[in-house]
């Protein structure tokens, strides 16, 4: 936040759930000390500074005008809780949040989804790994390397479609799948193909993707996802939908495999998913895991918070129905969510749910 004529303040929820750090240039032309703040730390690697840390949980940092920074905490620390989904899929590969390079953490996660795989299917037969891209192919090629199969690109993708998982509308979303992903059918055909995504949220994308797959005539298609089941709503700033809409409750995940079409389903489980980030950073005691484990940081948020919560997502809904012509939710950019791109891209992945936003 810029005031002006006092500098420039940020400051950071007490639970450390989102990113923020800062850091730091010396200007060519002034050689004075110039400061960023930032969510991630990719942002101060683009401007040419250096990054001097994270923000702590509760801080608050001013730089003044003479470039000073003064200090302090808003609320008393909490204990640092970052949310476990950053480093599965929001942040950019080659950030650093709390010591840890996603990129590392990633490469992690898929070395633990093959040993999985190896546990469950000693004989799998797999013939290739291909990732859903783009932020699966880095768990993708360390769990084909464990796993010591070939690792392929089967999918190209047209980079001018919005994601597909924040997008409104059923219809929208799986028409949106094919025009967003391509497949390279010789990479399909008569083979045992598994499939790595970095989640299932709803299963539209996934049930698409998969449909797509055996368009290309493989003999088997397996599915691996480097988060666990997304089973409750996420508070803290993400629009997961309502866990009606989730595939994963309520749902084994045998379940969830027929739904979406594959000859076996594994998820990540949670405890290897926050020891693959962990292990990177010891000091990582604890980590905001909610639409995973429906465990929330923040005590107010409870079983009335959530009903409330999928309530107003509903009402929202029906709401938006009601206003556009014959109940079809208003759509813009050729079946795009109205702001396109470029409002994904400003969000950096982040979008506000509905409900009330709770204390932190």
């Amino acid at each position: 936040m810029l005031i002006s004529g006092v500098g420039m303040l940020g400051f950071r929820d007490p639970n450390g759930i989102r990113p923020l750090v800062f850091g730091s240039r010396r200007s060519t032309e002034t050689k004075c000390v110039q400061h960023v703040i930032a969510s991630e730390s990719v942002a101060i690697d683009a401007l040419g500074a250096t990054l001097e840390r994270d923000i702590r949980p509760g801080e608050a940092i001013l730089f003044d005008c003479q470039g000073n920074m003064h200090t302090t905490f808003c609320q008393p620390e909490a204990k640092l809780s970052p949310c476990i989904f950053e480093y599965v899929y929001f942040a950019r590969p080659d950030s650093v949040i709390e010591g840890v390079q996603v990129y590392e953490s990633r490469l992690r996660m898929g070395e633990r989804l093959a040993q999985k795989i190896i546990r469950e299917h000693p004989n799998h037969e797999i013939d290739v790994v291909i990732p859903i891209p783009d932020t699966s192919r880095t768990s993708a090629l360390q769990c084909a390397y464990t796993l010591n199969c070939p690792y392929r690109e089967g999918f190209i993708k047209n980079r001018y479609i919005a994601r597909t998982f924040i997008m409104p509308g059923q219809e929208t979303r799986k028409k949106n799948v094919r025009l967003k992903l391509n497949t390279i059918k010789s990479e399909f055909r008569g083979k045992n193909v598994l499939l790595v995504d970095d989640s299932i949220v709803r299963g539209t994308t996934s049930r698409e993707i998969v449909a797509m797959a055996r368009d290309c005539g493989p003999k088997a298609v397996f599915f691996v996802s480097a988060a666990p089941e997304i089973r409750h709503p996420n508070v803290y700033g993400i629009d997961i939908p309502t866990r009606s809409e989730l595939i994963a409750h309520n749902r084994t995940s045998d379940e969830i495999a027929r739904n979406i079409g594959v000859d076996w389903l594994i998820y990540q489980d949670l405890a290897d998913l926050e020891d693959a980030v962990r292990s990177i950073n010891p000091q990582l005691e604890q980590f905001e895991s909610s639409c995973f484990s429906g465990s929330y940081v923040t005590p107010e948020v409870d079983d009335d918070y959530i009903r409330k919560l999928d309530e107003d997502k509903r009402n929202s809904k029906k709401e938006t129905k009601k206003q556009t012509p014959n109940g079809k939710q208003a759509n813009d950019n050729n079946g795009q969510s109205p702001a396109g791109d470029c409002e994904s891209i400003h969000n950096d992945k982040r979008r506000k749910t509905g409900a009330p936003f709770p204390m932190l």
